[in-house]
């Protein structure tokens, strides 16, 4: 369950003076603070799975560099850490600072849903909007409950939902030339 507190302007500085919690995960979108509990270790597991078969092709193709939980800084209102992400070699030299964030957009960010209908939100609402605006190329968003995947490819500039994967299909990308996956293998049983 995430709780977002509501009438007041959150910036990165005001991330400075919370305190540090290994428990809490602190998001910034659109000046909104977004505090949510540590995962769940089955939402945890399905980032392993789908981030271990990123990296493996990832590793065959030499493209580019799949990022657990990177911290994502878009600007000053707009402070995020996604599951997983893949970015390509050419874009982290562009979009990586000093501290080892990530400034820009990756290619590619997933995202596991954690119970709750507000958590649903922000990562089908508020994150698509934002990843669309920052230009990402595609988002997946992951259902570990209903074992589904949605698709989101950019067209026009704006992602733009394009599939949606169940247990018994295959995902690929245009972004990962040569990449397959069942879906199945996302989802412990």
């Amino acid at each position: 369950m995430s709780q977002a507190i509501d009438g007041v302007v959150w910036t990165v500085q005001d991330l400075e003076v919370l305190p540090e919690n290994e428990w809490k995960r602190y998001e910034i979108i659109n000046s909104e603070l977004f505090v949510t509990p540590a995962p769940h270790r089955r939402h945890q597991q399905v980032c392993v799975k789908i981030a271990r078969s990123l990296d493996a092709w990832s590793e065959f193709s030499d493209l580019g560099e799949t990022i657990i939980a990177p911290g994502m800084l878009f600007s000053q209102a707009d402070s995020i850490i996604p599951d997983v992400v893949w970015v390509s070699r050419e874009r982290l030299a562009q979009i990586e600072d000093e501290a080892g964030h990530l400034t820009g957009a990756p290619e590619l960010v997933v995202e596991v849903l954690s119970p709750g209908k507000q958590n649903e939100l922000r990562d089908k609402e508020a994150k698509l909007k934002l990843y669309s605006i920052h230009g990402v190329h595609e988002y997946w968003i992951l259902d570990r409950f209903t074992q589904k995947v949605e698709i989101y490819r950019r067209e026009k500039a704006q992602l733009v939902l394009v599939a949606t994967l169940l247990n018994d299909d295959e995902i690929a990308s245009p972004l990962l030339p040569g990449f397959s996956c069942s879906i199945r293998l996302f989802f412990p049983t």
